[in-house]
C-alpha cells in the first residue's frame, strides 16, 4: 500500500504537519518503505488542496496521513479520486504515525 504522510520535515523522524495541503513536505512510504519525499510546491497561493490530491493521485497513493484536518476542498479532491485520509496529533512523528496505519 502506498501512504503519504503531511509531514514537517522530510523524514520518519520529523513530526507531522499540522496542515495537510499546505504541509511542508508529502513523504510517500510503500510497504513502510520511504521511497519519496516530496517538497510540497502548493504551500502559498490558492488551490492546494486540488493540487495536492492531483499530486497524491499521480504517485498512486491509496492513504494520506495528517497531523491536522483535511481542508473541505482537499477532503473533496482525496474522496473523488478514492484516496483515504487518517488524521492524527500533529505532535506524532511520522514513524509512529506509520505503525498505527500498517
Amino acid at each position: 500500500m502506498k501512504i503519504s504522510v503531511a509531514s514537517k520535515g522530510k523524514d520518519e523522524e520529523s513530526f507531522l504537519s499540522e496542515v495537510s495541503a499546505r504541509a511542508p513536505y508529502f513523504l510517500i512510504f510503500e510497504n513502510g518503505k520511504l521511497v519519496e519525499s516530496i517538497k510540497n510546491p502548493f504551500t502559498v497561493g490558492g488551490g492546494a488542496g486540488y493540487s495536492a490530491a492531483h499530486l497524491m493521485s499521480e504517485k498512486g497513493v491509496e492513504l494520506i496521513v495528517s497531523g491536522g484536518k483535511f481542508g473541505p476542498v482537499l477532503k473533496m479532491s482525496l474522496e473523488d479520486k478514492g484516496i483515504k485520509m487518517k488524521q492524527f496529533s500533529s505532535s506524532l512523528k511520522v514513524k509512529d504515525a506509520l505503525k498505527k496505519v500498517m
